[in-house]
């Protein structure tokens, strides 16, 4: 078997939905089994175990975008009905079909077709961004889930649990779904890199991971649009394709801050500023490479962390200049100077 033939084999073993190449690599690598998910191992324990026994209870999966809560039910429901899922789950994203004619029409129509299934095996019904849906549908949806129990069970990805309505969080297994973790991303990385003969650098990967912040979809999709944009992942390239704040700049600023220099510091913000990103892209990015930032003392970043998020508060409130972010800087190397030198 020649090389490209194996790597064609890999892939197919590793995930069995391909149609073509021109899928996106979200859907191309999206698993298929449970098995396959990455992160979250306790979660999709769980969710092995009604695979396994078969008699899966309404559920809410909640946490973050991108880490995998729509694809954990999307496999669970192809382990408990293999080819009889395109016949038997309802798949709706909530945020656009989420007013209380969907529940009456759609949901419900759904809920009383009669679809041929194995004994103990249930319809289901996937509604995803579920936290986006009316009160008023949530209780018309409540009455669908007591009067159709017996044939059809709900599914509920969103990304605040609270806002479901208590009546039906009652009647749900709550399953939570934590940020993954950067080992994570970057070891699913490696792999599609690998499939698609992707040149990369470390540092490429690094940036990657760094503009991702737990968001598996965030991470392969900002791959794919660097290697369609550069056909080489590197730092450089990858934050001309996200449009970030250049961490190396940002990481110069909060060294400048440390050691009490204003201009220099001053200086590298204009020349951010001046290349069009916002102050809530710069003052967010500061933040993240602050939070990583090991060359400053633990009081000394905690004091730093908490002026940035002061400055991120005024910023969400609409004071957006960059006279706001300068007064930032300013404070940043007060904290960092002898307060004997700031007489009150």
């Amino acid at each position: 078997m020649s090389p490209a033939e194996t790597s064609i084999s890999a892939v197919l073993q590793y995930k069995g939905n391909i149609d073509s190449r021109e899928l996106p690599w979200v859907e191309k690598y999206r698993p298929r089994l449970l098995k396959d998910i990455v992160g979250n191992e306790e979660t999709v324990s769980r969710l092995q175990i009604i695979a396994k026994e078969g008699n899966m209870p309404h559920m809410i999966l909640a946490g973050n975008p991108g880490i995998g809560k729509t694809t954990s039910v999307e496999c669970l429901a192809y382990e408990l009905l293999g080819d009889s899922m395109k016949d038997a789950v309802l798949e709706l994203n909530a945020s656009d079909d989420r007013g209380i004619d969907v529940v009456r029409n759609r949901i419900k129509t759904f809920a009383q077709k009669k679809v041929t299934l194995p004994p103990g095996k249930h319809k289901i019904v996937i509604l995803d961004e579920a936290d986006s849906m009316t009160p008023a549908a949530q209780q018309a949806l409540r009455r669908t889930m007591e009067i159709y129990s017996q044939t059809t069970r709900f599914a509920y990805a969103c990304n605040t649990s609270s806002k479901i309505i208590e009546p039906i969080q009652s009647r749900c297994a709550i399953l939570r779904y934590a940020r993954l973790s950067d080992d994570q991303i970057r070891k699913r990385l490696l792999e599609i890199c690998s499939y698609e003969n992707v040149e990369y650098s470390d540092d490429g990967l690094n940036a990657i991971v760094f503009t991702a912040e737990g968001d598996m979809r965030q991470a392969i999709s900002n791959l794919q649009s660097t290697v369609s944009g550069f056909r080489f992942v590197n730092s450089d390239n990858v934050f001309r394709v996200c449009d970030q704040p250049h961490p190396v700049i940002v990481k110069k600023i909060i060294e400048n801050c440390i050691k009490g220099e204003v201009d220099p510091a001053i200086e590298d913000l204009s020349f951010l500023w001046k290349q069009g990103y916002s102050a809530l892209d710069l003052v967010s990015t500061l933040f993240r490479v602050v939070k990583v930032y090991s060359d400053i003392d633990e009081y000394l970043k905690l004091e730093v962390l908490k002026e940035i998020g002061f400055t991120h508060m005024r910023i969400l409130d609409g004071v957006q200049s960059l006279v706001q972010l300068s007064g930032l800087i300013a404070k940043l190397c007060k904290k960092s100077m002898p307060q004997d030198e700031f007489p009150v």
